[in-house]
């Protein structure tokens, strides 16, 4: 390989959105991918569970992907391997609780004896190909997470993951600043950081400043029942609710799958020691009175089918929200869920419980002083802001700007962009594909924009399905159009209006079955238009319209 060959990086997500983080890197005959996650679907998305990124150039160049290196365990970073992982299965490098998370996924959908795995510690290097990796200590809102040094004979690639500077954490080490600074000396060609709090000024607080203001809601609301919510993988957040859960001597419940699950495989590795005889059953809640209880649950960003939702909106199995409770929200809302924290806020209100939602949370994420002293560190000759929306971008942009980094060094991706990177220049030479892919059910990407054209205008105008009874070979029709709807309120009752488009509708087929040429199909179409015309200028609305010909020369239908 030339000494003066190029590094590729290409964003396949991650970039001008929260959540679906992957890039991967490419230098020769080698390819790594750095994170595989997933991102929740927005509103507009009806009927989308999940929302995945587009992997089609690692596909089409499997033979060269060496693996996949993994920052931490949240969703947005490891989520989509599942759906991935059986087209591009390859490798995967992670810590161990990272890892006890993505093997949890992986056997749910029946992949864990057919995916490799390597659990690493922090300070381990890899070698893929073409490249070393090195795993470095970070501090975030989960354990194990870490920052990568990705060597390449291109030069050397620092990606921070998600992280925050937190001097004080609640398990284990602080960041490994000086490794960081090691590596900085040698030399460091560009730094991928973390932007979500780049807009923010100053340090993220310590995770254990929220322990302090636990304890303070514990000694006053001594009198009733705590119900917590916050985000199931924020270990060291759940570690000091049972902690202090424990001092005060209530007893605990976990509710939640996903809160369930994390924290059995966290306590099974010995990330969260819970004191004996602390966590209860929750069909035991009734042997206790409620003052000694509290519920760490999920739910905190209003998500539909979590725990604290189903007691909000009192269909939940056992708790019941009750004008004694006080519920806590330990989270502060992702950017797009603000209406549906909104929602469960009224509902809980609606019930007369208790609200607290504020100075309880800190956030797992740098802010711009922790972003100045990471590229004061690492000192990158190229600044490539990664993780979050534009403006995050734009923002993380701004601070290596005032630290001196030249304004054409600093590199605003878009998910899809080939970047070649060397000690000589950076530059987008190219695009490749990466569309974001919609899971529907066990449906991956079959989702078309069609589909989702026809769910937007089913729930915004409803449909109308019109039934036409002809005969083809006489060119008639045998009985009066008949219009059914559902979803279109105009229509409801409104015989008048029915009967007017029934005549619309007979007059237009009984014109086009003159003609001996029209077909099926072209009449099937005229309907449609027809209605869709009608019901625009009668109403303003445009509804789905179905048309249905029963032809009773053949004894078949065509919709």
């Amino acid at each position: 390989m030339s000494k003066n060959q190029k590094l590729k990086i290409i964003p396949l997500g991650g970039l001008e959105t929260i959540g679906m983080n992957i890039t991967a890197f490419e230098y020769g005959d080698s390819i790594i991918v750095v994170d595989c996650g997933l991102a929740f679907p927005e509103d507009d998305m009806l009927g989308i569970d999940l929302v995945i990124p587009d992997v089609t150039y690692l596909k089409d160049n499997i033979e060269r992907v060496k693996g996949f290196v993994i920052t931490h365990g949240h969703e947005d970073h490891i989520g989509a391997l599942p759906f991935v992982i059986g087209d591009v299965n390859v490798p995967i490098y992670t810590t161990a609780l990272t890892m006890a998370l993505i093997e949890h996924k992986l056997r749910e959908h029946d992949l864990l004896d057919t995916t490799k795995r390597y659990v690493v510690k922090h300070g381990d290097i890899v070698e893929l190909g073409a490249f070393k990796v090195e795993f470095i200590k970070t501090n975030h809102s989960i354990q194990d997470a870490s920052a990568l040094a990705i060597f390449s004979p291109a030069g050397t690639v620092v990606h921070t993951g998600d992280f925050k500077v937190d001097y004080t954490p609640v398990y284990g080490d602080a960041i490994d600043l000086q490794r960081l600074a090691e590596i900085g000396k040698s030399g460091v060609l560009a730094l991928m950081s973390d932007s979500t709090n780049a807009e923010e000024e100053g340090f993220t607080m310590s995770e254990k400043t929220v322990g302090n203001a636990l304890v303070g809601i514990f000694s006053e609301y001594q009198d009733t029942r705590l119900i917590i919510a916050t985000f199931a993988s924020n270990v060291d957040r759940v570690q000091q609710i049972i902690n202090i859960a424990h001092k005060f001597g209530r007893k605990v419940v976990v509710q939640g799958r996903s809160m369930v699950n994390v924290i059995g495989i966290a306590s099974e590795m010995g990330y969260i020691r819970i004191p004996y005889d602390t966590i209860i059953d929750p069909a035991e809640l009734d042997e206790y009175p409620e003052e000694q209880t509290v519920i760490i649950t999920t739910g905190s960003q209003g998500e539909a089918m979590a725990g604290l939702s189903r007691m909000a909106d009192g269909t939940h199995r056992v708790i019941h929200i009750k004008p004694t409770d006080t519920v806590v929200f330990s989270s502060n809302p992702i950017p797009g869920n603000e209406k549906a924290v909104s929602n469960i806020i009224n509902a809980l209100s609606a019930r007369h419980a208790n609200i607290i939602f504020q100075d309880v949370h800190v956030s797992g994420h740098a802010r711009r002083e922790e972003l100045k002293l990471i590229y004061s560190l690492v000192h990158p000759q190229y600044a490539l802001p990664v993780h979050g929306e534009y403006r995050h971008l734009r923002a993380n942009a701004q601070v290596a700007v005032q630290l001196g980094i030249p304004k054409d060094h600093i590199m605003i991706m878009h998910s899809g962009d080939v970047l070649e990177i060397n000690q000589d220049g950076a530059e987008v030479v190219d695009q490749v594909q990466a569309r974001p892919i919609l899971v529907d059910g066990t449906r991956i990407g079959d989702v078309s924009k069609d589909v989702m054209r026809d769910r937007k205008q089913l729930a915004q105008d409803g449909v109308v399905v019109a039934v036409i009874p002809i005969d083809m070979k006489e060119r008639r029709m045998t009985a009066a159009p008949k219009i059914n709807s559902r979803g279109f309120v105009f229509l409801t009752g409104d015989d008048t209006l029915i009967e007017e488009a029934c005549e619309t509708l007979k007059k237009t087929v009984e014109r086009k079955l003159s003609d001996d040429k029209v077909s099926k199909s072209k009449l099937k179409e005229s309907v449609r238009s027809t209605l869709i015309n009608f019901m625009l200028q009668e109403t303003g609305r445009k509804p789905l319209v179905m048309p249905i010909l029963l032809d009773v020369a053949d004894d078949s239908e065509e919709d």
